[in-house]
């Protein structure tokens, strides 16, 4: 019986093996080709080069209002979002849309809003449009920012309570057509007013506390918020002193604050016009 059943087995087999030899052969099917992907950031718009002038401008402009809530570079911050993938800024031309947020705010999210003219905000927007992030071409081409009158530049500087009420051009700024080969480094300095080398300390902070026992102690500003100030004397001693409130009371002095002032009314033309006048400092 069991070499019976061996036997049936067999034949059961090589008839499958017929069975299946029969058949007539199908070619392979092609295989589906694959859906291509989108590329990365491929929702990023791409822009016509902006003004040098213009995007350095509304970086300044930016760091002074939005970058303590958003970040210096725009991708978020102390409880701001990223601006460089928020969808009004992709969706946004030349600020006609972000001037509605800046200038009315947003309470619900804990956005104040803020005093700026939709030409300000419109630089601030040249520089979040200039900010080259995922699948966004890179902006091709260059603008020439030496484009400026000097006569009129040099009007502008010693117009009143504008550059000269601070500056020399036969004093600290002498030669400094020279010292800026480039245009765009020289354009920064004067929005920001940070210069390098030996005049950078030009630009430190500096703070007198004056103490309830009526003593003064003046120096380097090295940290300040609401509840501490610290500072570091001529001798290069460290001080701190608790903050109640209005005691004691506090000074800081920053010798840069008049080139933020300056961005509330300073106009691209201005600083195209500073420019080709400072070039010529030789």
């Amino acid at each position: 019986m069991y070499r019976v059943n061996l036997f049936l087995l067999s034949l059961l087999g090589l008839g499958t093996i017929a069975l299946i030899a029969q058949q007539p052969s199908t070619p392979l099917q092609d295989k589906p080709a694959p859906i291509p992907e989108m590329p990365f950031g491929s929702s990023y718009p791409t822009r016509a080069p902006a003004d040098p002038v213009a995007v350095q401008h509304g970086r300044q402009i930016f760091s002074a209002n939005c970058s303590f809530c958003h970040g210096s570079d725009a991708r978020g911050g102390e409880g701001g979002p990223n601006l460089i993938r928020s969808q009004t800024v992709l969706d946004d031309k030349d600020g006609e849309l972000i001037t509605t947020v800046v200038q009315n705010g947003r309470p619900d999210k804990g956005m104040p809003k803020f005093d700026l003219t939709a030409a300000q905000v419109a630089t601030i927007a040249a520089f979040l449009h200039s900010i080259p992030v995922g699948g966004r071409a890179q902006s091709t081409g260059t603008v020439d920012p030496l484009v400026g009158d000097p006569k009129a530049g040099q009007a502008y500087f010693n117009g009143p309570g504008k550059c000269s009420s601070c500056h020399s051009i036969s004093g600290d700024l002498a030669g400094i057509g020279a010292k800026y080969t480039d245009i765009r480094a020289l354009q920064n300095a004067i929005l920001s007013g940070e210069r390098r080398g030996e005049l950078v300390e030009v630009g430190k902070k500096t703070v007198t506390v004056t103490l309830p026992t009526g003593q003064v102690v003046e120096g380097k500003l090295y940290q300040i918020d609401d509840f501490l100030v610290s500072l570091i004397d001529a001798n290069g001693d460290y001080h701190s002193y608790p903050r109640h409130g209005a005691v004691p009371k506090v000074v800081v002095n920053d010798p840069l604050q008049p080139h933020l002032d300056m961005l509330q009314t300073l106009k691209d033309d201005d600083i195209h016009n500073l420019t080709a006048y400072l070039v010529t400092l030789k």
